[in-house]
């Protein structure tokens, strides 16, 4: 049921962006040609020309918007930030389009026309966006289209049902009870939610008509118990959810897979997969080649200067730990003494270590010493975007301390990562870098990674602005 809500709730914004497009469409062939705000020299074109791009439209927008996560339940996820990714996805869908009606040859497309199209698109969709959710939440706060559930359990799992369910009425279920065996809950609440007992009383709900659904959220050592709900439930014509008591093992989005008719959780499941992952491979593909492309005339330079600042390599590589822990070699240029670490051994670099040599301080300050990773992000072992990868001795020492460490390495490591556009680079807290990595993982989108490598431009440029 919580699945086809949010599939019904996803066909439902599809068909609101879809709209939204296509009057945006409308909206900038009349601004470019009927209003008279900019001269029409050429002449003004059939509006059939422009129309012929419906289907299109109708096909590339929700592609584009269903990769960049716009079609999922995103929990905390503010109306600024969803606003930010409808602008880079339909700046993305409209460079694509751009590129298909090249192939137009009977028929240019006038590219203003474009540009006003996507000044006019950005707004249409979050404004009718912001139109149906004010439709549903009207409908949900009158109870229209809401089921009545009852949680079975009120520990530590059966509260996290309650809390999901709370925080997101778009799956069209809200908890009005929690029923429990211990006497000692009874009479107390939960956000709201009233516990009772005793969780046979579940199939009584439903009998009763006070309820629709059970979810039944008991401890592993409760699975007789279990089994005895399940099928008074079943018999008293209820709808049943089993919630598994392994919220201490699951780190990114659990999924459910079907082997040949036997159900498996998949507990470590990433959205960086599948579909997903091809297209972020592809970005990392093109944009490191165009930007190795345009660093072309300064890398001779820099090597250059590093070989003559002290006769040394130009280049340094160290053995880093990436995708599923496998080792690979990631490449920089030099910046500090030769046999810098003979007598310290593998330490952190501080922010005036007196091991780098001067142009070595200077290429850190601007990041230069980065650029040959872009040659590791074409050879597939780091992304553009991803956590920083660690040398294997940092490894061996931080899962042993941090055993969600290793969740890191799901993901390709990247060159600039969530963590350190907040600050959390080099030797700072170990345990927030981690947080924010997993964030990373489990709320990937493109458009995070776009913002990502805009907020490392920013944040270089201002502090070498000082």
């Amino acid at each position: 049921m919580i699945q086809q809500h949010a599939r019904r709730q996803a066909s439902v914004l599809m068909a609101a962006d879809v709209a939204a497009t296509l009057l945006a469409l409308g909206a900038a062939w009349f601004i470019r040609f009927r209003f008279g705000l900019i001269p029409v020299t050429k002449g003004v074109p059939e509006r059939e020309a422009y129309w012929r791009l419906i289907p299109l439209l109708a096909f590339l927008w929700p592609v584009v918007y269903s990769f960049h996560g716009l079609y999922r339940t995103r929990r905390g996820r503010s109306r600024s930030e969803e606003a930010f990714v409808i602008f880079t996805a339909t700046a993305l869908a409209v460079v694509l389009l751009a590129g298909v009606a090249t192939f137009y040859r009977s028929f240019s497309y006038s590219r203003l026309v474009l540009v006003l199209f996507f000044g006019c698109d950005v707004p249409f969709v979050v404004l009718a966006r912001l139109l149906v959710r004010s439709r549903w939440e009207a409908r949900w706060k009158s109870g229209l289209g809401v089921k009545r559930a009852v949680v079975v359990g009120a520990g530590r799992l059966g509260r996290s049902v309650v809390d999901r369910l709370i925080d997101h009425p778009e799956a069209g279920m809200a908890a009005c009870a929690m029923l429990d065996d211990d006497p000692a809950l009874h009479g107390s609440s939960h956000r709201g939610v009233p516990i009772g007992g005793p969780t046979s009383a579940a199939a009584t709900w439903i009998s009763q008509g006070r309820a629709e659904t059970v979810f039944i959220a008991l401890p592993l050592e409760a699975h007789r118990r279990t089994l005895d709900i399940v099928g008074a439930t079943v018999r008293a014509g209820g709808e049943v959810r089993v919630v598994p008591d392994l919220l201490q093992y699951i780190t990114f989005r659990a999924g459910l897979e079907d082997w040949d008719g036997l159900p498996v959780v998949h507990l470590t499941e990433t959205p960086v997969s599948g579909w997903s992952g091809l297209v972020k491979r592809a970005l990392d593909l093109v944009l490191s080649a165009v930007a190795l492309l345009a660093a072309a005339p300064v890398l001779p330079l820099i090597a250059l200067v590093v070989k003559l600042t002290d006769g040394g390599p130009i280049f340094y590589s160290q053995e880093r730990m990436g995708l599923d822990g496998r080792p690979f070699r990631m490449w920089k240029f030099r910046t500090m003494k030769v046999d810098a670490e003979e007598e310290t051994g593998a330490v952190w670099a501080t922010a005036d270590d007196p091991r780098r040599t001067p142009i070595g301080r200077l290429l850190r300050r601007w990041s230069f010493d980065e650029l040959p990773q872009l040659y590791n992000v074409l050879r597939g072992e780091m992304s553009l975007v991803g956590p920083r990868p660690e040398r294997p001795e940092f490894v061996a020492e931080f899962k042993e301390k941090f055993p969600q460490y290793m969740l890191r390495h799901r993901v390709r490591s990247g060159m600039t990562g969530w963590a350190q556009v907040h600050g959390w680079r080099g030797n700072t807290s170990l345990a927030k870098r981690i947080e924010y990595d997993l964030f990373y993982i489990e709320n990937w989108t493109l458009a995070l990674d776009v913002r990502i490598l805009w907020m490392t431009l920013v944040l270089d440029l201002r502090a070498n602005a000082h």
